[in-house]
């Protein structure tokens, strides 16, 4: 895959307050670094134990000489709540804090008591005085194993917050007219700490053109034929295609600037089909599996939600429509009976083509059916062939999504299902999903609170790190598909 994701670093640095033992925190956080490395991977370990305000400066220098770009406070005692929260402040990268929990001692607590479960509400009181963002485990209290298991579930969260503060977000045209949902502002992109560059589709022609001819496209053509294998269907446009990818690759060289990571949001009709002679999906199918997301109809957050869901997953992700029901005669003949959903539960998500093959379970180039009743009528596929059609695999997915809504405030839904392994009879990239109470999901959370048709899906289950990254990121509005008995608060509950 293309590097477009970061490496996390960790690092722990134990505190301490004054009148505790110094030793005691010190001695927890060797133990805690031995279980991490013994169960999850390496861990940087600093030698300082902060005490003050002159010893968070060496610590801080310490983990920054060591390449640490994601930082574990660790209270294993009490712990100074100026010194600890000013190292959050400065090191400038994702914190999390976690405290040590009181040891078996014979049932004496006397100088092995550190009271870090006390420490805890004092860092949280700080962090919140020096507007300071940091990662609080649901219960940040533990013995050295289980704050180790703690430290794995920050790794992810890392993952996207560093990733996004070094993410540019590239997008082509401005969104068709009838899918104003996908345009939003892009103001809380640069809260987040994302750059976005705007180009015309005027801008992406011209470096099309630009690569007619070029020496690498017979060499991109015979990557996408060992890729298609016996689904390559419409070998004729595989050209265009080719010179498309080269186009869009060449662009991140040569626009990336400072930042190291980026993701596309590109226009993808209806006058693209007329200009380029092709439609993108494929090639945006191909970026996406190789780590680099591209959402279509010029979906900035569409590609934000994409670019999170592949740090978090360590994996590719798609963007489908929260597309059609599933008809009766489906449902009843493949569903009722054999799996515990209703029909309500189920839906299907679908795009033209944009599913990167190795998520569904065959594909073959085809053509946009949608554009071709618009515009080839009355003639065999030609400027509509590009697409990659196939039904999407089997098994666990997330679906979830980050929005700015029309006022710039962040919102977020979280679902968490399954691809049903049922065939769809049907066009384009497309599964049938079950989510339990998708119905009653579907109407208080994404019709209620004005969500797009559009939703990010990564493949097994990632809610818990997701609503981790999301709250980290300031988004107070996280909905979920709530369980029977739990009423949203727009639900009639008679």
């Amino acid at each position: 895959m293309f590097e477009n994701t970061p490496v996390v670093k960790l690092g722990i640095v134990a505190v301490s307050r004054d009148c505790f033992p110094k030793s005691l925190s010190a001695s927890r956080r060797a133990n805690v670094c031995k279980e991490y490395a013994a169960r999850y991977g390496e861990i940087y370990e600093c030698p300082v134990t902060v005490e003050n305000e002159l010893e968070m400066l060496e610590a801080l220098e310490d983990v920054n000489k060591a390449g640490v770009n994601a930082l574990v406070v660790y209270l294993g005692n009490f712990g100074p709540e100026s010194c600890e929260t000013l190292l959050a402040k400065k090191f400038g990268g994702p914190v999390m804090f976690a405290a040590a929990a009181e040891e078996d001692c014979g049932r004496a607590l006397v100088d092995a008591r550190g009271d870090a479960y006390c420490g805890m509400l004092n860092a949280s009181y700080n962090l919140a005085l020096r507007n300071i963002k940091a990662y609080i485990p649901e219960y940040p209290v533990g013995t050295p194993d289980e704050v180790a298991a703690m430290i794995a579930e920050f790794i992810p969260v890392a993952k996207a917050v560093i990733g996004l503060r070094d993410l540019k977000l590239i997008s082509f045209g401005p969104r068709p007219q009838d899918f104003l949902a996908c345009n939003a502002p892009i103001k809380r992109l640069y809260d987040l700490g994302v750059e976005i560059e705007e180009n015309s589709e005027l801008d992406l022609f011209a470096a099309y053109n630009d690569h007619k001819d070029d020496p690498r496209i017979p060499e991109v053509i015979a990557d996408m034929e060992r890729e298609l294998g016996d689904g390559n269907k419409m070998a004729g446009i595989l050209p265009k295609l080719a010179q498309y990818e080269l186009t869009l690759l060449d662009w991140i060289d040569a626009h990336k600037g400072e930042r190291k990571y980026v993701a596309f949001a590109n226009k993808c009709w209806p006058s693209f089909q007329t200009q380029f002679g092709f439609v993108p999906c494929y090639v945006n199918s191909r970026l996406t599996a190789k780590g680099i997301p591209v959402s279509c109809e010029v979906d900035i957050y569409g590609a934000l939600s994409e670019y999170i869901g592949t740090c978090v997953s360590d994996d590719v992700v798609t963007l489908l429509d929260i597309n059609n029901s599933v008809p009766g005669d489906i449902y009843r003949e493949e569903i009722e009976g054999k799996f515990g959903y209703t029909q309500h539960d189920t839906f299907m998500g679908f795009h033209c083509g944009n599913t990167a093959s190795c998520k569904l379970t065959s594909s073959k180039m085809s053509y946009q059916l949608i554009m071709h009743r618009t515009l080839e009528p009355d003639s065999e596929p030609d400027i509509s062939r590009g697409t990659l059609e196939g039904d999407i695999v089997p098994g666990a997915i997330t679906f979830y999504r980050l929005q700015s809504t029309a006022d710039a405030k962040l919102r977020a839904y979280i679902a968490h299902g399954e691809v049903l392994p049922v065939a769809t009879r049907s066009f384009g990239g497309i599964g049938i999903f079950a989510i339990p109470e998708m119905g009653r999901f579907y109407r208080h959370v994404l019709i209620e609170k004005n969500f797009p048709h559009h939703g990010a899906v990564a493949f097994g289950h990632f809610g818990k790190a997701l609503y981790n990254v999301f709250r980290y990121l300031g988004c107070e509005d996280i909905g979920f598909n709530q369980p029977k008995g739990m009423l949203y608060k727009t639900e009639n509950p008679f």
